[in-house]
């Protein structure tokens, strides 16, 4: 993943712009705005986040005014539109998990990681939220840890330290 800072230009790689050109390729021609949303997974895995300029890139490289895809990425939770860490925890906090602990869960991961919510770790690794429905009520507490959203329920508090213990490890090991 690049690091991309808020004002930086954003130039997209040759091979970006390849697997643009393959998705673009599956819509008729005309329709090429149905291209959006992939592409713009493809930007934030690449960058980690929706950079206003990487949102204007995108719209030029479509023909689309930057508008049209400023209301995508503010209408979907799933685009960051500020720098995240690495690892995003995404934690549902909807009825069914706050009555199986989900509030607990949240306070712990605030204290572990000693970031609040929306703020990123000072080793740039990790990021935390609470979201809507992550579609598990059965199996809560619930996250999701993107960028792969990896998805884990049940969980506990021991679980959760296993979880941010197992990434650490993981990035040590790079």
């Amino acid at each position: 993943m690049l690091k991309v800072t808020e004002n930086q230009e954003v130039n997209f790689s040759e091979e970006m712009l390849a697997q643009f050109g393959e998705i673009v390729s599956h819509y008729p021609e005309g329709r090429e705005k149905s291209a959006l949303l992939p592409i713009m997974h493809l930007v934030q895995k690449e960058y980690g986040w929706m950079s206003v300029n990487a949102m204007d890139k995108i719209a030029e490289y479509l023909n689309l005014q930057s508008i049209e895809v400023y209301e995508v990425a503010t209408f979907y939770t799933m685009f960051h539109l500020s720098p995240k860490g690495k690892y995003v925890l995404d934690i549902c906090r909807t009825g069914p998990c706050c009555l199986v602990g989900a509030e607990k869960i949240m306070e712990h991961i605030e204290k572990t990681l000693g970031v609040k919510e929306g703020e990123v770790t000072e080793d740039g690794l990790f990021s935390w939220r609470g979201v809507e429905c992550i579609a598990a009520c059965g199996f809560g507490p619930v996250l999701q840890i993107g960028p792969e959203y990896t998805f884990y329920e049940n969980l506990t508090v021991e679980k959760v330290d296993q979880l941010i213990a197992e990434l650490r490890k993981k990035e040590q090991e790079k």
